[in-house]
């Protein structure tokens, strides 16, 4: 039976580790990986080891967090050091080490191993983790979804009706060349029309969530929303006068959300139901103590036309998730 190893700090995993560890692969009959880490990196390691997981189950991939040295200039003993961390990783014989990084052919001499070279020169994938790290819209293609979701961020319309969130928020995904999660909501109530009770309201939450989840991938680095599970949480509120527990408990907030205000005549498209004045405040209240009681990161969005766009993009830049 050949034997592979190899190793890396994954951070993060990107294709330039995937095209390592997939030529790795068939050339050997057991491939152990290890995903090696320290306590202060910016992506945790138990987060890495778990992405290499899921996508290579077929692998032995093995983790390792402690504090050692990372060049051979900083401790004299270095390549002992870590040829017993290679040992201790696997510890029957191996017969290749591959590596995209020219340390490999010394770890393979250290462990008695053949060193198999892949893509030092980085020619077939031009990407580094530092790169990532520092812009990872940049290397977006390069990345695996599990990846993509790490790094991905979320901002959500938020608001009652008639103030163009959706208008908006298709702006906001052609500008930024992303999907648009749509106001499940809208569809239910278009469907089944706006008579809604705990039951429909507990249906909008689901559908909102699987159709949420499903169109993730299709994202890019932004994900934009028409609205998220706390605007079904402040229609509860409107029409029961009372909270749905289930939203309550649920947390996978965006990371910004986007207001407009009550600038935009209210009008009545068929599925809307508070027109007036003081029914259009007390929703804004309501919805945006949604926000504050979670203490979210949120923004009112102003003006009219390419005005209101000009206003959400301003607010998202202000928020770091754009350069």
């Amino acid at each position: 039976m050949t034997t592979g190893f190899l190793l890396g700090k994954f951070l993060p995993l990107h294709a330039g580790h995937q095209l390592l560890i997939e030529t790795a692969r068939p050339m050997v009959d057991r491939l152990t990986i290890l995903v090696c880490s320290l306590p202060d990196d910016p992506v945790a390691g138990n987060l890495r080891l778990q992405w290499v997981r899921d996508l290579y189950p077929d692998c032995d991939v093995v983790g390792h967090s402690a504090i050692v040295p990372q060049e051979p200039a900083e401790h004299p003993d270095f390549w002992v050091i870590w040829a017993d961390i290679v040992r201790a990783a696997h510890p029957d014989p191996i017969d290749l080490v591959f590596a995209s990084e020219p340390y490999g052919e010394e770890l393979a001499a250290q462990v008695g191993a053949r060193f198999v070279p892949v893509d030092i020169d980085r020619t077939a994938i031009p990407v580094s983790g530092t790169a990532v790290r520092g812009d990872p819209a940049t290397g977006w293609r390069w990345l695996a979804e599990p990846v993509r979701a790490h790094y991905r961020r979320r901002i959500v319309l938020h608001g009652p009706e008639s103030v163009g969130k959706s208008s908006l928020g298709s702006r906001l995904a052609r500008h930024f060349d992303t999907v648009l999660m749509p106001e499940y909501g809208r569809t239910y109530c278009e469907a089944f029309g706006t008579a809604l009770d705990a039951d429909d309201l507990r249906r909008i939450f689901a559908g909102h969530i699987a159709m949420d989840a499903a169109l993730r991938r299709h994202a890019g680095p932004l994900m934009i929303a028409d609205t998220d599970p706390l605007m079904t949480q402040a229609w509860a509120i409107m029409l029961l006068g009372a909270r749905l527990p289930e939203i309550d408990a649920w947390a996978d907030v965006a990371d910004l959300y986007l207001v407009p205000a009550l600038d935009l005549p209210w009008k009545d498209d068929g599925t809307r139901l508070f027109g007036n004045d003081v029914a259009r405040r007390q929703f804004m209240d309501v919805a945006i103590g949604e926000l504050e009681r979670r203490r979210l990161r949120w923004a009112r969005v102003e003006g009219e036309g390419d005005a209101r766009l000009d206003s959400a993009l301003a607010a998202i830049q202000t928020a770091g998730l754009t350069e």
